[in-house]
């Protein structure tokens, strides 16, 4: 199967107010992630996975860009997580796992009245269901989960595999993919899980997996791992530090790339505070509203 990029038809420009709103959403979700450091690009990760996922499955633009959104914000519940489970460097016991099954729920209650709550729904609430009515938080097996979900749960599972995490290092992509194959009517959409493991053997995960945004790796941590997030707006000489354990990185620049060497140095409070990146969060909300009309979803 040959996947081809669709045309995108310009749209009238969103106007500030859905702009706005978007924005609140995206930047709820990127505090989320600031609070486990070895999870540095999961959203967009997820995000940029779906909508090739969503894409090669046949969906429209609008689609495909309502379901990147719900891939970056599906984790949203897990604000209302202890950091001592979040955290855990392990294996959870069944009381932790009882409360990280509560984030879909958690999720949907942060989303509850806020005016894009229905683009983002069904991947916030549902990503954890499975086609074996195994999952959770309702037990929805088949065509009882929403496509969106579906979706998000294969892209979801695919970069926690292959994400390096304290107690392991992240898998080949080939493995994650196998898994994956091997899980399709289980745990995953059969025709999506094929699809999936489709894609990623065409090389187009290479340029996502261990990645934090377009055509930027992660950064390794001599004590923590590839957990140091570089923005693409960074410059050489500029310093930034890993979300774990505290230690500082300059920026070099290597044969035109940018790479963190570590100081030595540990970072005080004020440079380990979490910080979204706004400029990411804006380059997402440019991609999705040019082919996303969100006056006239707001107004339904």
């Amino acid at each position: 199967m040959i996947f081809r990029r669709r045309k995108q038809q310009p749209q009238n420009p969103p106007t500030p107010h859905a702009g706005q709103l978007m924005q609140s959403l995206l930047a709820m979700a990127w505090f989320v992630e600031a609070r486990d450091p070895y999870t540095g690009g999961h959203l967009w990760r997820v995000g940029r996975l779906a909508w090739l996922l969503a894409d090669a499955a046949g969906m429209s633009p609008a689609e495909t860009a309502r379901v990147s959104l719900g891939g970056f914000l599906h984790d949203l519940g897990k604000v209302g997580v202890p950091d001592e489970i979040l955290r855990k460097p392990g294996s959870l016991s069944d009381e932790e796992y009882a409360v990280i099954k509560t984030h879909p729920s958690i999720g949907m209650r942060m989303l509850a009245g806020h005016p894009l709550m229905h683009l983002a729904a069904d991947a916030v609430g549902k990503h954890h269901e499975r086609p074996d009515g195994r999952g959770y938080p309702a037990g929805l097996s088949g065509a009882e989960i929403p496509m969106d979900a579906r979706i998000v749960a294969i892209c979801d599972a695919f970069d926690a595999m292959t994400s390096h995490r304290p107690y392991r290092a992240g898998m080949p992509i080939e493995r994650a993919l196998s898994i994956i194959d091997q899980e399709a009517g289980k745990q995953f959409d059969a025709e999506l899980a094929a699809t999936f493991v489709e894609l990623g053997r065409a090389g187009q995960f290479e340029c996502v997996v261990g990645h934090s945004d377009d055509g930027i790796p992660l950064q390794e941590c001599p004590m923590c791992g590839p957990t140091v997030v570089v923005r693409k707006e960074q410059k050489p000489g500029e310093h930034l530090y890993c979300r774990n354990c505290g230690g500082e990185f300059e920026l070099k620049l290597d044969q035109s790339r940018l790479v963190a060497l570590p100081t030595g140095n540990c970072g005080a409070a004020a440079d380990l505070e979490p910080d979204a990146d706004h400029a990411l969060i804006a380059r997402a909300i440019e991609q999705m509203t040019s082919v996303l009309p969100l006056e006239e979803l707001i107004a339904r």
